[in-house]
């Protein structure tokens, strides 16, 4: 099996939703674009991944919204050096279609009483349906590692969400451990690095917004996947 010696995951740059959640309620969430900033975001974020990269191989998965696209052309990859799908496992969480302002606002609302993972939005949905379908493209992940000719690195521009859910399910961390997390930012890059060991770790942690709150008092004592 031919593992990546480091799997690469990007948030996107800011977007006009980023700036402005009115912008729902006119345009469809998978068609919002990078702000003028989150382009100079994705571009810097570029420059450090060319220099990770070098002229290694990579293969790339991105999710298919226009801010995620617009962020990966923003990398400036050498075109020769990557191969690229899109991966629609990889989208954000859905909150609805047109999106009223204002009842998204009670919902988060709603969310952050109820619990990021387990509150699921009227009209879309929750964490742990994001959780299944990331789940779902890591099982996919784990198969191309097959291929004898497997690139040593791999980029994944997606979500925040999706990012942290990412990492929950390769990690098996707890949910109280989820909840704990928060999104990186716009543009910002967390990495699985191979270790001489055969396991991975994350190069740097994820912020704290909390101490976890599991409901167990029992310890979790698997800290990595093993495959």
């Amino acid at each position: 099996m031919a593992r990546p010696r480091r799997i690469v995951l990007v948030r996107h740059g800011e977007s006009t939703g980023n700036v402005d959640d009115s912008v729902y309620e006119r345009e469809p969430d998978h068609a919002l674009a990078l702000t003028e900033r989150g382009r100079r975001q994705a571009e810097a974020t570029g420059e450090q991944l060319r220099e990770r990269f070098g002229d290694e191989h990579v293969s790339v998965y991105v999710s298919p919204y226009r801010r995620t696209h617009e962020t990966l052309r923003a990398f400036h990859l050498d075109p020769e050096l990557i191969r690229v799908r899109e991966e629609p496992r990889l989208r954000e969480q859905d909150w609805g279609n047109w999106q009223d302002r204002d009842e998204v606002r009670l919902q988060k609302a709603y969310r952050d009483a109820y619990g990021h993972f387990f509150y699921r939005f009227a009209q879309g949905e929750s964490g742990a349906d994001v959780y299944d379908r990331v789940g779902g493209f890591l099982e996919s992940l784990f198969r191309s590692f097959e291929d004898p000719d497997h690139p040593p690195n791999v980029l994944i521009v997606t979500h925040g969400l999706a990012m942290r859910l990412f990492c929950m399910r390769w990690f098996h961390w707890t949910v109280a451990e989820f909840e704990s997390l928060s999104n990186p930012g716009n543009g910002e890059v967390r990495m699985l690095v191979l270790g001489d060991d055969g396991k991975y770790t994350l190069d740097r942690p994820f912020d704290r917004w909390r101490d976890p709150e599991p409901y167990g008092d029992h310890r979790i004592e698997w800290q990595g996947d093993d495959r």
